[in-house]
């Protein structure tokens, strides 16, 4: 699969966010604007391909907020939106009835979350589930008659009210301590509760559910795992008849591998059977063909590691071979969607700093690119076109149509197209230079909003986190990169060695080499852009980042102490010996450095800042959140400390009810102006 080096700084401007900038009283982007865009975050198009369905969480002038859905004929060109609901509070995880004449979605109208089913003919929403507790997503059987929900419940209990009686029962507890036998005893936010996420099976029957099935019932595992995963590892067989989904097999060793596997029940409940045993990896995605023939799924080959490869796996249920197709594809997606013929897949993946589309066939394995430009997440195909929400550096999300052949690209929705019309946004495009061992690295730079030709401009570092992630053609709702660039700075971002869209073993080259690879792509890479755009002053510059990102802001003032008049770290790993020890994911830490801390002391201490504070002398910003369990806000703290201590200019922002992100928008407001302050600071600018 060939991809081409893109310049995307005009990539849709037929459609984009582009056409708007012209418009004389557009003003430089703010986190205000950020805050107060509608967000699309619900979309379903029905079977036949005629209708979507979307949600839009709006934000009025006034300041006042809302949620709603919407209805859009999608074979009608000059057709508007029709709102389909106006009740307080947020319907979310829409779908179509196999008819396609009403929807079901999920919404707290009455204090728990419910499922509703409303008719596209008119009428009132009926509330279809009254259940002891809130159902946290679902999906639907093919024909529509079965529900499969997750609810989180207590496993040794037999019914809901037993789990609801157990949750209240400990909200009134007046002690406050918590007693675990085994990790994990707390993930990404929370403290284990010893509840669990479990898969209930239900009948439609009309406008009622019955015969409401605990398909998981007493088992000591979860699924959709936490924190991230939803109902893309759950489905029902085409037949009905099972749930296919993925989880970790109930174990002490949670905190430390990544083995999770498919699991098969009967929808009434009984054995379950292991249908990835083999796999001693990550296996995820489950998804069937109409016909029921084929099952397609991913699965990583390399224990322990969450950011391998994921492998399209393909296996026929009658026969019961398993292949893995297009093998030789040196992609990861992470979707996938069968067509209508059981032979072919759509999937994206990420591709040279773009979320890009795909058909690729089962039989041949062959690789075909639908459309390559942006961040891009597959809805649907029907009727020949791939419907999709699409984003890039200049654009939030909206939905999009193009043909299976990548020709008559479409925008459907214009959720935000008032707001964006007042918002002017920098220029962008993608550039490469030659990084670690000569090799290429991609990167992005972006304009100021307001620049001007023969002027100079600071730079806004930006390095992402994962480590193995991106900083792509994409539209954050925190790590915002045109924020910086409408307030006059130059922004630059590299993918370094690790970063993922670049085939695995670019990915994989950072593992065990923390320190080494990464940091000279960004040395490199800077100088580079600094020599291809002279309008950016590298000179003059403050580098960002979080998490990993944050991990490097610690490196760089130990390493490349000369390089920048100011940092910014957020929650930034500072010493690798006490990290390890608190963190809740072991498995990533021991495949990133070999081992436990133990043994493989060496490379956990070669890779440690902490090692190296005797260069220190930047001027840096420490950001953290105390709710933060992946990276414990005591190392940001220590970061301060040491740098308080020895006279080196800091400050610190702590979050106490933030995690690893800032996901509050009064706290992103005060985030951007402290971080912008700071910068303003050092840069004079």
């Amino acid at each position: 699969m060939k991809h081409s080096a893109l310049t995307i700084a005009l990539g849709l401007s037929s459609i984009s966010i582009f056409t708007y900038a012209a418009e004389t009283q557009a003003t430089s982007f703010t986190v205000q604007h950020l805050v107060n865009l509608n967000k699309l975050h619900s979309t379903a198009v029905s079977h036949d391909g005629k209708t979507l369905v979307y949600a839009v969480k709006t934000v009025a002038e006034d300041g006042s907020k809302s949620s709603d859905l919407y209805l859009l004929e999608l074979k009608n060109p000059k057709a508007k939106p029709l709102q389909l609901t106006s009740a307080k509070g947020t319907e979310h995880s829409v779908q179509f009835a196999e008819d396609d004449k009403s929807i079901y979605f999920l919404a707290a109208r009455n204090g728990s979350s419910q499922l509703y089913n409303l008719s596209l003919n008119g009428g009132e929403a009926i509330q279809i589930s009254d259940l002891a507790l809130g159902i946290d997503d679902y999906k639907l059987s093919a024909d529509t008659k079965q529900v499969v929900m997750s609810i989180r419940v207590f496993p040794e209990c037999k019914t809901l009210t037993c789990s609801k009686d157990k949750f209240e029962k400990e909200a009134e507890r007046k002690s406050s301590g918590r007693n675990y036998k085994q990790l994990m005893v707390r993930h990404w936010d929370t403290w284990f509760d010893h509840a669990r996420n479990h898969l209930f099976v239900a009948s439609i029957n009309g406008n009622k559910l019955s015969k409401t099935v605990n398909v998981t019932q007493g088992l000591d595992t979860e699924t959709p795992p936490k924190p991230f995963s939803g109902m893309e590892e759950v489905t029902f067989t085409p037949d009905g008849k099972y749930i296919v989904y993925s989880a970790k097999a109930p174990s002490k060793d949670q905190a430390w591998t990544t083995n999770y596997d498919l699991w098969q029940v009967p929808i009434a409940g009984g054995e379950t059977i292991n249908l990835t045993e083999e796999n001693k990896a990550w296996d995820s995605h489950p998804t069937f063909s109409d016909n029921g023939r084929y099952m397609a799924y991913f699965a990583m080959k390399k224990p322990g590691f969450e950011a391998d490869r994921n492998g399209i796996m393909l296996r026929d249920m009658v026969t019961g071979q398993t292949k893995e197709v297009a093998p030789l594809w040196d992609r990861s997606p992470s979707s996938l969607t069968f067509g209508s013929d059981a032979q072919t897949l759509y999937v994206t993946a990420q591709d040279l700093g773009q979320v890009s589309m795909f058909e690729v066939n089962t039989h041949f394995g062959d690789v075909r690119p639908i459309y390559n430009s942006g961040s891009n997440s597959l809805i649907t195909v029907v009727d020949g076109k791939a419907i999709f929400a699409h984003k890039s550096l200049s654009q939030p999300s909206d939905v999009f149509s193009i043909n299976l052949d990548g020709e008559n690209l479409t925008q459907v929705t214009h959720v935000n197209e008032t707001k964006l019309s007042k918002i002017k946004f920098g220029e962008y495009e993608q550039f490469t230079f030659k990084g670690w061992n000569e090799e290429t690295v991609y990167g992005y730079w972006i304009k100021p909003a307001n620049y001007e030709a023969g002027k100079k401009y600071p730079v806004a570092f930006l390095v992402h986190g994962g480590p193995q992630g991106s900083f792509g053609n994409s539209f954050s709702g925190r790590w915002n990169a045109q924020l910086w660039a409408g307030a006059g700075y130059g922004v630059v971002m590299v993918d370094f060695h690790g970063s993922t869209g670049y085939g695995q073993a670019f990915t994989d080259s950072i593992s065990k080499d923390w320190g080494g690879k990464p940091l000279v792509d960004l040395k490199k890479g800077l100088a580079a852009v600094g020599q291809q755009q002279e309008w950016l002053d590298v000179n003059n510059a403050c580098a960002l980042g979080g998490s990993y990102g944050g991990y490097m802001m610690n490196w760089i003032e130990g390493n490349w102490s000369d390089g920048f008049k100011c940092l910014v770290n957020h929650a930034g790993l500072f010493d690798m010996r006490s990290m390890y020890h608190v963190t809740e994911e072991l498995w990533f830490p021991e495949y990133e450095f070999g081992g436990q801390y133990k043994d493989n002391k060496e490379l956990y201490e070669k890779f440690n800042p902490v090692n190296y504070l005797e260069n220190w002398k930047t001027p840096m910003l420490v950001i953290h959140g105390e709710k933060d369990f992946r990276v414990p806000y005591g190392q940001g703290l220590a970061a301060f400390s040491f740098m308080q201590r020895n006279n080196i200019p800091s400050e610190l922002l702590i979050y106490p009810e933030e995690n690893h992100w800032i996901l509050n928008p009064d706290n992103l407001e005060q985030w951007y102006a402290n971080v912008l302050g700071w910068m303003e600071r050092w840069t004079n600018k």
